[in-house]
Order: structure tokens, then sequence, then C-alpha cells
């Protein structure tokens, strides 16, 4: 029997954003939710000054990278998108903390996040708590040394083929 509401998980390619989805698609699994992915992204230079200059392509430009990353991240966290769990990317033009509790905004949803380090990220966690109406999960990156970490951001799934072959 299917749970009640989505498993909502804020998605980035740092350690901690694809454990968070690597969590939250587990979430999903066992309860039988909807994967709600997603990426939320911001012209580079801010709203405020985008609107004072807008322009479309480059919106548009934006909006397909980051719908890129979405996609790497999966590549990335599973090799491509997990067959036993129903999966929805969405690409969404806000702030991380309101994309993620626009989406997850009934109290049967589950909010999962990614505890990276870092003063920007500590700041879309804070807020996510504070406006969240449903619960948040917060999944810490793995702990790897530093020259370790160095060289798994370099790392691709294919690197890993060997490995599972034999």
């Amino acid at each position: 029997m299917a749970a009640a509401g989505q498993v909502v998980v804020g998605v980035s390619s740092s350690l901690a954003g694809l454990a968070a989805l690597r969590t939250a698609a587990r979430a999903a699994r066992h309860s039988g939710r909807v994967l709600v992915a997603v990426h939320a992204w911001e012209p580079p230079e801010g709203e405020v000054l985008y609107v004072r200059n807008p322009d479309g392509a480059w919106a548009a430009r934006c909006a397909r990278e980051a719908a890129a990353r979405l996609d790497r991240a999966f590549e990335e966290a599973f090799g491509g998108t997990p067959l036993e769990v129903t999966v929805v990317r969405r690409v969404v033009r806000a702030r991380p903390d309101r994309a993620l509790c626009g989406l997850a905004a009934h109290p049967d949803d589950l909010l999962v996040l990614g505890a990276r380090a870092g003063a920007r990220r500590a700041a879309v966690r804070r807020r996510v708590s504070a406006h969240a109406r449903c619960p948040v999960l917060t999944v810490p990156a793995p702990a790897f040394a530093w020259r370790e970490r160095r060289a798994l951001r370099r790392a691709m799934a294919r690197d890993f083929a060997d490995f599972a072959a034999g």
C-alpha cells in the first residue's frame, strides 16, 4: 500500500546532494511514494538585476544548464533513472528554499536535503526547516579524507563499471 504524499528532494551535484538523492529514492521506494527531484536555479546576476535587464535567451540557457545538472546528478547517483520508483524531475526558477517548500506543501510529504558545508547551504537548510509544512530529513555528506573527496569529484559512473562486472 502506497503512503500518501510524495518525497521531494533538493538535488545538487555535491556529495551531500547525491547522498540526499539516494536516500530520497530509497524512502520513495519503501513507502511507494513518487520521488520529486528538484533543482532550483536563479539567474547568475540575481532576479533583481535580471528584471532590470531581462534576456530571454540567457534565461533559457540557464534553465537548460539546470536541467542538465539535474540529469547529471541522476547519472552520478544511479547511472540513470532508478527503475523501481516513479520519478518526476522538476527544474524550478526560484530560490531553493522557496521551490522546495512550495513543492513539499502537504503534511504527508517528506522533504530531503543534503547537509553540505557552507554558509549558503546552511541558510537554505535553516529557511526550509523554518517554513516546511512537512517532515524534513537532512542527509550528511559521506565522510572522506580531503584527497579522496578530490578524486571522487572527478570520478564518473563508468569508472566503477569494472567493480560491478567482477
